[in-house]
């Protein structure tokens, strides 16, 4: 005979599944399930000019996209300078950009810098609630082997990019020397294995108006060595602490029902995705040159489809180990969740846009603000070295024109014609990809 408090158990243990039904009813429809493949339009690629590589794009209130270039001179004509990152502008539909340099951006300009000098090369972007942050990726001091990734430096402008300022709220931005560099004036610096020297930041619709939880997500590769730069590590921190970095939280493994755990210690972090090996160069085709960003994403969230996309790409490595010795690894994943798991929906094992067997494509970016209004189509912009090789061969010549250089304009305007010449598509590439989508 059932007694009343179990009859009462019952309905309760009813009453909890019929509120918990919708939400197993909405895990079971994964939006990102639905995409089972996408298919790179070779008949849409543009030639969208410009001189430099990176491209990590963000999408601002008032409809502009924001691309950092690193290592070129962007689209100046007659070239300015020669800078390890600039920030510029783009309005416009990818059929009809264009492209301005914003003026107010911290001047990294080579020529001024001393030779032995840190370098610092843009890369997380992100637009935020009338807020620009950039995180500038340094390198250490290594002569003895391939120079590695040792820290990212925060800077921020709440003025639309006309004034920037270093994390702890000082101006100018100043570029710390070696002796200068540590934890209290990067973000990160000197982290176990080098994690997160490298960050790429999730794009989430304009100024992040997409975002629903507060937080602002980053991506980071897990160290500079094969085994390690494959990883994909992660952290989330409010939007408003963004500066503060004991706001910052790692992420410690999947859990239970799509969700994530954060911990507050970085050596507890755990990896959130992991790429294919053998796409990280041991070698560098120069001496003194540093290992590529190989595996560093691009992430955004479709708005219209409701889930989040990833393309990557590893550099293709010759048998002695150099870089670009082959065409690269290119793939692309979804997501429901920021933190995966990640699907995979395309992989190229020999990334060759437009048939091009020479190709040396990497650094594939999806363009945050040319997403279809259904979200089937997106474009992807990426830099290419076909022609480094040759380059690297007659690089003398190069050294011997500089010699002759008279100001930073005209060793800018040398330095830009033999880029040219010996690689034609070190620019902004672009492609429209369109994804399969099963009907719900």
């Amino acid at each position: 005979m059932t007694s009343r408090r179990d009859m009462l158990k019952q309905g309760l243990l009813l009453g909890v599944a019929a509120t918990c039904a919708p939400f197993a009813a909405q895990a079971a429809r994964s939006r990102s399930s639905a995409v089972i493949g996408v298919e790179r339009k070779d008949d849409t690629i543009l030639r969208l000019g410009g001189l430099g590589d990176g491209y990590k794009m963000t999408w601002t209130a008032d409809g502009r996209q924001l691309v950092a270039v690193n290592d070129g001179i962007g689209w100046a004509d007659p070239p300015k300078a020669f800078y390890n990152s600039r920030l510029w502008s783009i309005t416009g539909p990818v059929e009809r950009p264009l492209f301005q340099d914003v003026p107010g951006y911290p001047d990294l300009n080579m020529s001024t810098r001393p030779e032995d000098a840190p370098h610092y090369h843009g890369h997380g972007l992100i637009a935020v609630r009338g807020r620009l942050v950039q995180f500038l990726s340094t390198l250490d001091r290594a002569e003895d082997r391939p120079r590695h990734w040792t820290g990212a430096k925060l800077i921020y402008s709440d003025d639309q990019g006309k004034s920037w300022h270093n994390q702890d709220g000082s101006s100018p931005v100043r570029f710390e020397d070696w002796t200068e560099q540590s934890r209290e004036s990067l973000t990160f610096f000197q982290e176990p294995d080098g994690c997160f020297s490298l960050l790429a930041l999730l794009q989430m619709g304009r100024d992040y108006s997409a975002n629903r939880d507060g937080y602002i997500y980053g991506y980071g590769l897990n160290g500079n060595v094969d085994g390690l730069m494959n990883q994909l590590v992660m952290f989330r921190v409010p939007i408003a602490k963004i500066r503060d970095r004991s706001a910052y939280r790692f992420f410690g493994g999947h859990r239970g029902h799509g969700g994530a755990l954060w911990v507050r210690d970085i050596e507890a972090r755990a990896v959130v995705h992991e790429f294919p090996r053998g796409w990280v160069n041991g070698v560098n085709l120069f001496p003194g040159d540093l290992v590529v960003e190989s595996w560093l994403p691009s992430i955004v969230y479709n708005d219209a489809l409701g889930l989040y996309m990833m393309a990557s790409a590893g550099i293709g490595c010759a048998p002695d180990g150099t870089e670009f010795g082959k065409p690269s690894y290119l793939g692309v994943w979804v997501s429901d969740q920021p933190w995966g798991p990640w699907r995979q929906v395309h992989e190229d094992k020999a990334w060759t846009p437009g048939g091009d067997m020479d190709a040396r494509a990497y650094a594939p970016q999806i363009a945050p603000g040319w997403i279809s209004r259904d979200g089937r189509s997106v474009w992807i912009v990426w830099a290419d070295l076909n022609g480094i090789r040759a380059f690297g061969q007659d690089e003398a010549l190069l050294g011997k024109a500089l010699e002759s250089a008279s100001g930073p304009e005209a060793h800018s305007a040398i330095e830009a014609a033999f880029l040219r010449r010996y690689m034609p598509r070190f620019a902004m590439n672009a492609q429209r990809i369109d994804l399969t989508v099963t009907q719900a």
